[in-house]
């Protein structure tokens, strides 16, 4: 409540400021025209009005879509301060107002030389850009993701993968934080893997990879922060771009992205529809031997998953003047899914004879609903670099699983019939400050405060038919998780630049407060905590081409609320992964250095890496004398990796792009479960290489390679992954359409394969989640030329700071 009223008093400071800062009474005017060096009009830059006397700001205001200003002023002697991004700042001197307006005619500005703040350095400028703390990706430039949704795109980034369940890990781990344009969303939701197949990857601007964030974000995510950057611009006019896509497996989309800018507000919308089929199989075989009894089965299954999403965004930009701006948007994504599977169970004797088959059948349908509303604010004031930005936001999801089973058996043909329902239903708000604050000549003071309040309820039962026909409740499946989180936070950061030296440092202070409680078994689990989490980040510029950066954060992993909740899918009768109440949130100090080499035609990025991990969660498989294997996650060990990962981008001719990366690392974990030691020590890497071809001036051929070394885990191993992507695009209708075609997984290779070992037993698994997919696009941009858009789309986003 006291950061609730703190938050109000400042934000009804700042807009009694804001319009105490509106245009005087005026009785003349000062216009002028903006234009680059190559005589183009300069849209919306910053034109600020100042008393010749005693510099006082009077006013000032943005030009238009034609480079064009006015200003309205009393009588009296001023300057003219004209500032844009890539531009040199203006000054206009001796500007008087006696009798009469001022037309100061056509002003031309020149370009800025110098490099930006955050020392951006652009290979590709269309596909990816490299900086200080991040590495930015432009997704729609790589021809693979044209047509895919987001776990699909994520799955291409250097570093992350993607397993056959949707889990998403960087730098191998899953401990890995998914942001909404730089804030925590409930496009996510409870789900994140399936959250994430019900994007469309049309929507997405860009893909930010954050590997050691600084204290201005959340202090979640052990490995670091991946940002969508969903598609959005403020250009004058009427414009946007549609985009249609059919494929096969059944693969068909639709989405627009557009907007309408006219003086002092923006219009924004955007829609997709996309509807998909994912066939897919897995195989496994299961070996138990002790001394009591042993048996061996092997299984095998097929899916499809199905359905479609809706997802749907409106919002509006109003430019209160010059120096304040509101925006609010309201989100709604609806999806609608139907599985089905197939699994068949053949049971051996110890000689190897068959002894058994057992099918078993999935029928679900999964409603999902998700809507959020978002408010922000944002102040920039007359000194360069000072800004204040305010955001609250409220999400409401919810989410049904509902499931049909029949089980049966050639040994005694009887069958089995199950159902299950697991209901989830979020409330989350969020509110937010963040302030910047420059001194001298290139230093700047960041703080903020954050508190969020997350409301989870989740329902689930397991029913069985009886001889009567009767269902009756499986009471070792039936219970209500209710989950709590309140996450209150306060940072501070400050940093300078010294000739080639640069220095950033924060602190950040996070108290959390999770409540569990199981209300049919009135199991409760209450935790109260605070951290301190600091950050440095240090880099060097040696020369022109060359930086080299070091940087630490300390951060934690909070148990995901599925992790938390001890039941999870029933389509397996044998295999049942449940979640931990007990679970405990993981800790990480994380060390990086990074050299930085900008070359004619290139750029590489290369640098390594050290985590120390305490409370490392780990997924423990058991099984008993039945053949019931259970998977449960426990915070098992104490974990330290270290690697080496580069990124390169060249370009040989102007027709040839090539790009390169590859993680090398060693990850070794140690702990005791059960009175036994469990401990892994591997070596492996992951790698993605591509080359795109300019053919005929307006073809373009990519080719891509992505691999994943075979690594050891803590009971087991994981076999090596590769696969091959293909895409081909033309410009159409004079440059303001393109056909995509590709092809993902070219020889259906993207299988995970993994072996688990221990005393008396052995399991190995391969999975395949989605067949080859082939898919056609056609995308169309209205009022926006290919050229254009590759310069406004620089793929921006807010940072989560707060």
């Amino acid at each position: 409540m006291k950061n609730c009223l703190l938050l109000s008093f400042l934000l009804s400071l700042c807009l009694f400021k804001s319009y105490a800062q509106d245009d005087p009474p005026a009785s003349y005017i000062i216009a002028g025209k903006l234009e680059d060096p190559e005589k183009k009009a300069v849209l919306f830059a910053n034109v600020a009005l100042y008393a010749s006397k005693d510099s006082t700001l009077i006013g000032g205001i943005a030009s238009d879509e034609n480079g064009k200003f006015e200003i309205p002023a009393e009588m009296g002697n001023y300057f003219l301060k004209i500032t844009y991004l890539t531009l040199d700042e203006k000054i206009v001197p001796n500007v008087n107002l006696t009798s009469q307006g001022v037309d100061l005619g056509t002003i031309g500005l020149t370009s800025n030389a110098k490099v930006l703040d955050e020392l951006i350095v652009r290979g590709e400028k269309s596909q990816m850009d490299l900086q200080l703390d991040k590495r930015v990706f432009n997704v729609g430039k790589d021809l693979t993701n044209i047509g895919s949704n987001a776990s699909d795109i994520l799955n291409n980034m250097p570093s992350v993968t993607v397993d056959v369940e949707g889990n998403v890990a960087l730098r191998g781990s899953q401990n890995v934080r998914i942001l909404i344009d730089g804030k925590q969303s409930g496009m996510i939701g409870l789900n994140p893997a399936e959250a994430l197949r019900q994007i469309p990857g049309d929507l997405i601007e860009s893909i930010e990879i954050i590997t050691n964030p600084s204290s201005r974000y959340d202090a979640e995510g052990e490995v670091g922060i991946l940002n969508i950057v969903m598609k959005k611009n403020i250009r004058y006019g009427l414009n946007g771009s549609f985009t249609a896509t059919a494929g096969y497996p059944s693969n068909f989309g639709s989405s627009f992205n557009i907007n309408y800018r006219k003086k002092k507000v923006n219009l924004i919308a955007n829609y997709g529809f996309m509807y998909r089929e994912g066939p897919g199989r897995g195989s496994s075989r299961q070996e138990y031997n002790s001394a009591d009894t042993s048996f061996v089965y092997e299984q095998k299954s097929n899916r499809n998953r199905s359905g479609y999403s809706n997802s749907l965004m409106v919002g509006m930009d109003y430019f209160i003047n010059n120096f304040n701006t509101l925006t609010t948007t309201l989100s709604y994504r609806n999806a609608q899914n139907e599985n089905s599977s197939r699994m068949e169970y053949r049971d051996f004797d110890f000689a190897n004879n068959l002894t058994q088959t057992v099918v078993r059948t999935e029928l679900e349908t999964e409603p999902r609903n998700n809507l959020e509303a978002a408010l922000n604010y944002s102040k920039t004031f007359a000194k360069k670099g000072q800004s204040l930005s305010v955001d609250a936001k409220y999400i409401l999801s919810d989410e049904t699983e509902a499931a049909k089973y029949n089980e049966t058996s050639d040994l005694d043909n009887k069958s089995i019939a199950q159902r299950s329902y697991n209901t989830e239903d979020e409330k989350n708000f969020l509110f937010q400050l963040d302030y910047i604050h420059p001194f001298a000549k290139d230093g700047k003071v960041e703080a903020g405060l954050k508190s969020s309040v997350r409301m989870l309820d989740n329902d689930f039962t397991v029913h069985q038919q009886n001889e009567q026909m009767n269902w009756i409740v499986l009471p070792d499946f039936d219970n209500k998780l209710a989950y709590d989180e309140r996450i209150h936070a306060a940072y501070l950061m400050a940093s300078n630049q010294f000739g080639k030296f640069f220095i950033q440092g924060g602190l950040r202070g996070e108290y959390s407060d999770i409540l569990t409680e199981l209300k049919k078994t009135q199991q409760i689990n209450h935790r109260k905590y605070f951290n301190l989490f600091p950050s440095l980040h240090l880099s060097y510029k040696l020369e022109d081409a060359q930086t080299l950066q070091l940087s630490y954060s300390y951060r934690l992993s909070r148990p995901g609320f599925r992790d938390l909740l001890p039941f999870s899918n029933f389509s397996d009768s044998r295999v049942f992964r449940a979640g931990n109440p007990l679970l405990n949130p993981e800790f990480t100090h994380s060390f990086e250095a990074g050299h930085l080499l900008n070359m004619e035609k290139g750029s590489l990025l290369s640098s390594i890496y050290y985590r120390h991990r305490l409370g490392v969660v780990e997924n423990i498989t058991s099984v008993d004398s039945t053949g019931f294997t259970r998977i449960t996650p426990v915070n098992l060990s104490t974990g330290d990796s270290y690697g080496f990962e580069f990124n390169l981008t060249y370009d040989p001719f102007a027709w040839w792009k090539l790009t390169a990366n590859a993680n090398i690392f060693r990850s070794m974990n140690e702990g005791v479960y059960n009175d036994k030691v469990l401990k892994s020590d591997t070596y492996s890497w992951t790698s993605r290489a591509s080359s795109r071809l300019t053919l005929f001036r307006n073809v373009d051929f990519q080719s891509s390679l992505n691999y994943r070394a075979p690594r050891r885990t803590t009971q087991g191993r994981d076999l090596a992954q590769y696969s091959i992507d293909l895409g081909l695009s033309r410009d159409v209708l004079k440059g303001k359409a393109t056909v995509t075609a590709s092809v993902r997984d070219l020889l259906n290779t993207r299988k995970q394969r993994s072996i688990v070992e221990s005393a008396g037993y052995y399991s190995s698994s391969e999975n395949l989640w989605r067949t080859r997919q082939f898919i056609v696009t056609f995308s169309y941009r209205l009022n926006r030329s290919k050229e254009k858009e590759k310069m406004d789309n620089r793929g921006g986003g807010d940072e989560d700071e707060g």
